[in-house]
């Protein structure tokens, strides 16, 4: 008995073996620049106003109202890419000072996505700000909220580079940023084995302890500074270990500006356990300012000073 004729593909079809699904590459991690900007709450913006434009020389580039009507905050310019936004409406005590920090990226949507892929809570999709860049928001092992941000063009930003960059800034560059940490190995877990940051210095009070850790971007040169060893902070307390540092060439010329402008420092200048120059300031809200030399006059202490 003949049996029908079945094309050879069709037959070779019928007994073929799927291949496993393969599954999508993990998300490599973009670039991460440096600091974008620090946000700060305060109830005071007029003083605010006094002491970032009026002692420190930043113009006051430009501002976002809320959807539903009045101020949501102004931006201080430093450079094109880094601002200080100033967020009015500070609750008081209740509420920390510090709003948030941010740091710039080159594609906002993979760094999502990439971090989801290593299990950090991440929104559901990057959404884009009134000021037309685009942006996420995380929380670190401490509850801080911590930004990515890509600048977009036509964004507010982008459309005013090289603009509100007077020669009156007291510098161009907001060098670091610092946040109250309170367990070191999670946030070694979130910014150096998940975010590629990297120490290359850490200190303290004294030689046998560790109370600061500087942990540079990836793909700059900018850095964020562990605030070691903090219990139960004052609310100043919050405001020294919070803050930013400004790089200037030198912290002498800065200390004669903001003197001749109407503001003293609550100390002189003096050279930090990093072997650098550097002058705490405070804002109306007490943050500290930290301006800062770019390289020691002294051996830093506790550790060498990497790159």
């Amino acid at each position: 008995m003949k049996h029908p004729s079945v094309p050879l593909l069709a037959v070779l079809a019928a007994f073929s073996i799927a291949e496993p699904a393969r599954s999508a590459p993990a998300p490599e991690r973009p670039r991460i620049f440096g600091v974008a900007h620090i946000g700060l709450r305060t109830d005071n913006l007029d003083a605010e106003r006094k002491f970032y434009t009026g002692q420190l020389g930043f113009d006051e580039a430009f501002k976002l109202d809320k959807p539903e009507g009045g101020l949501m905050l102004v931006y201080f310019k430093v450079n094109d890419h880094q601002y200080i936004e100033v967020f009015p409406g500070w609750k008081g005590p209740e509420q920390t000072v510090l709003s948030h920090i941010a740091f710039e990226t080159d594609d906002a949507p993979r760094l999502r996505d990439y971090l989801e892929s290593k299990g950090v809570k991440v929104p559901v999709k990057v959404g884009k700000g009134l000021d037309g860049n685009i942006s996420f928001m995380i929380k670190d092992p401490d509850g801080h909220d911590i930004e990515f941000v890509q600048y977009m063009p036509g964004s507010l930003h982008s459309r005013n580079f090289g603009k509100f960059l007077p020669s009156t800034r007291i510098s161009d560059h907001i060098i670091h940023v610092g946040t109250t940490v309170s367990d070191r190995a999670k946030f070694d877990a979130l910014y150096r084995d998940i975010l590629g940051f990297h120490e290359f210095w850490h200190g303290g009070g004294t030689d046998e302890r560790t109370d600061w850790i500087d942990m540079r971007v990836p793909d700059g040169t900018d850095w964020f500074e562990y605030m070691l060893n903090v219990k139960t902070p004052t609310q100043r307390t919050l405001g020294v270990m919070n803050h930013m540092a400004l790089g200037v060439p030198s912290v002498a010329a800065g200390y004669k500006t903001v003197l001749e402008r109407g503001l003293t420092p609550p100390q002189p200048p003096k050279i930090g356990r990093d072997g650098k120059w550097q002058l705490n300031l405070y804002d109306a809200n007490l943050t500290r300012v930290e301006l800062m030399e770019p390289k020691p006059v002294q051996t830093p202490c506790c550790s060498p000073m990497g790159k």
